[in-house]
């Protein structure tokens, strides 16, 4: 019997930054916006603020000495955020653009307009 291991997918870079606004496109939080707290490339997660908000029982310990139901945010899969335009008011994807004074830049493609780096 010839049993295949399942070998989870990560890509090989995330098309979003620390910092970056984002809208979930996907998902039971699909529509929400939110800025991007920390990103986890070798896992292909981000942690979006306000986004796959779970509820946890924790023990009393130092720093929680009451213990019971705490509220945190939880990673998603980066396929599933794309940055936000603010002029478009809607996700977009991002091109990469070179200035006349040879610097490299992450621009909108609906609106064209530059996102801060």
């Amino acid at each position: 019997m010839n049993i295949k291991s399942k070998k989870k997918s990560v890509p090989n870079r995330i098309h979003v930054r620390k910092d970056d606004t984002v809208v979930v496109i996907s998902g039971k939080d699909k529509g929400i916006i939110g800025k991007v707290t920390k990103v986890l490339p070798k896992k292909g997660k981000v942690l979006v603020e306000g986004v796959n908000v779970v509820t946890r029982a924790t023990k009393p310990s130092v720093s929680n000495p009451r213990g019971g139901l705490v509220k945190k945010e939880t990673p998603i899969f980066s396929c599933k955020v794309m940055p936000y335009d603010a002029s478009a008011k809607k996700g977009t994807r991002i091109s990469k653009k070179i200035l006349e004074d040879g610097q490299k830049v992450r621009v909108s493609k609906k609106s064209d307009e530059q996102f801060e780096n």
